[in-house]
């Protein structure tokens, strides 16, 4: 009669299991309380394949040993934690559950909307939630890749008067890739003599720099001081926990943005690593080198994932936002391509008839890249040719009329505007027309040199970009009346 009452009792946790995962912890303790009586029992166990067997098990009387004691505590500790997590949601069915975090969700959202407008009208005529739904149609927008705001038109120009150029006696080569922090407060900078600089974008001066360290310089504390070779990326964890910077000696090192104390190495490319950047709001960061390859870490632990293959020749530029996949350029190749890193595929993007350098996600769904046939392409992930192409987008070279090589790009995201570079001597700003099957040009900013990167703040109002009288990836020109800086560019805007 126990015994039927015992399995009763243990098929109902069962059914409540399958119901409900977090019942997970009830049928832990049932079979805890069964393997405790088991310990416990002074009876022989026996059954049917014990028999068969031939195995013979005595009745003895077991004592209680520390072994025993310790699963005891951790079975009260498992009831304790069982109980607290399924308190709430004990009785609560899967709808029940998502109304209520949909609950949470909205007022989260409206409490945000009444900090960021507690002193706008918006509050006080009853338009609340008006402003709520159009922030829930804004965030889905943005998670399905679909969100494009029209701003380019709103641009009228740069404010030449403030423009600002940052110098210093660290970057004495071409400073070749830049981030700005995710509060828009900080700009870190590379460059080709293998020097990091961090810059105060507010205050306009330079708060604190790694110098190049020598190859076979030993540090007393075994502290890693420096890069020893030249710096070709560098990106920021959305929570600006983490700073990677990839060099031509096959190495990542990650850095503390805040004191640029150096923080861990990523070892495992076996040539120069051409590009890294985080996926939004996480800590797994993504780089491609010249080995053709894109490897995966992450940076909790300091580890690496997976290494992804596919290009026929060295990857150039790679980017991420929130998805889980990553989009990259492979240069000699021809080709982009998509790396849906949970699915284990990729997609395959041809258009450009020469090396493609550049690529930088505008959403989701949609990005531009750049090369040195001179051509601007437009792409959606959708489509495995060009939605539109701008031929000579930075003109040709008097010399041998071939078209000036596409260096950098950048778009403020999810919205029409993007900016590309060369060293024509201008950077263009263009506007996306509608569904991305136009561009236009908007206006553009006098520059010499090769501007090796560029990037919008998160707000829109700067565009910063390197620059350096060389070409990143090497010496095939060099224009001497370039200066090796970081230039902040304030974009003027209608009122």
């Amino acid at each position: 009669y126990i015994t039927l009452i015992i399995l009763s009792v243990f098929s109902f946790s069962l059914t409540r299991f399958t119901r409900d995962k977090c019942n997970y912890y009830n049928l832990l303790i049932i079979m805890s309380f069964f393997i405790k009586g088991k310990a416990t029992s002074n009876k022989p166990v026996r059954n049917k394949y014990s028999q068969k067997q031939g195995v013979k098990r005595k009745a003895k009387k077991q004592k209680f040993k520390p072994e025993d004691e310790v699963s005891s505590e951790e079975d009260e500790n498992l009831r304790s934690v069982a109980d607290k997590s399924s308190s709430e949601d004990e009785y609560e069915t899967a709808q029940e559950k998502k109304l209520r975090l949909a609950k949470i969700y909205l007022e989260e959202i409206e409490k945000e909307e009444r900090q960021r407008l507690e002193d706008a009208e918006t509050l006080n005529d009853g338009r609340n939630g008006d402003v709520i739904s159009k922030r829930l149609k804004v965030d889905y927008l943005k998670q399905a890749g679909k969100l494009k705001l029209s701003v380019a038109d709103q641009y009228t120009g740069v404010d030449g008067d403030n423009i600002i150029v940052l110098k210093c006696k660290e970057h004495g080569r071409a400073v070749t890739c830049l981030c700005v922090s995710p509060d828009n407060k900080y700009i870190f900078s590379g460059s080709k003599d293998g020097s990091i600089v961090k810059w105060s974008l507010l205050e306009h001066r330079k708060v604190a720099s790694l110098p190049f360290v020598k190859k076979n310089h030993v540090s007393t504390s075994k502290e890693v001081l420096g890069h020893s070779k030249q710096i070709l990326s560098i990106a920021i964890s959305s929570d600006n926990k983490y700073l990677a910077v990839g060099d031509e000696n096959n190495v990542i090192h990650v850095w503390n943005p805040t004191d640029l104390k150096h923080l861990g190495s990523l070892k495992g490319h076996r040539d120069a690593v051409t590009g890294v950047t985080f996926r939004r709001d996480t800590h797994t960061l993504y780089s491609c080198s010249k080995d053709r390859s894109v490897k995966v870490w992450s940076l909790d632990e300091m580890s690496y994932v997976e290494t992804l293959y596919g290009h026929q020749d060295g990857i150039t530029a790679i980017d991420a936002l929130t998805r889980e996949r990553a989009v990259t350029s492979g240069g000699r190749d021809t080709s982009i391509r998509i790396w849906k890193i949970a699915e284990e595929s990729q997609l395959i993007y041809n258009g450009h008839s020469g090396s493609i350098d550049v690529v930088r996600l505008i959403n989701e769904e949609n990005f531009v890249s750049g090369g040195d046939d001179g051509q601007l392409c437009i792409w959606s992930a959708m489509k495995k040719k060009p939605l539109c192409t701008v031929k000579d987008a930075h003109g040709q070279d008097p010399i041998n009329s071939q078209p000036h090589w596409i260096a950098s790009v950048a778009s403020l995201l999810n919205t029409d505007l993007i900016a590309s570079g060369s060293n024509d001597g201008f950077i263009r700003l263009w506007k996306l027309g509608e569904n991305f099957r136009t561009i236009s040009s908007l206006f553009t900013v006098e520059m010499t040199g090769f501007v090796n990167d560029m990037i919008f703040t998160s707000d829109g109002k700067y565009l910063i970009a390197s620059v350096g009288t060389e070409h990143r990836f090497g010496r095939w020109t060099v224009i001497k009346s370039a200066r090796n800086s970081v230039v902040i560019i304030p974009l003027m805007k209608n009122k």
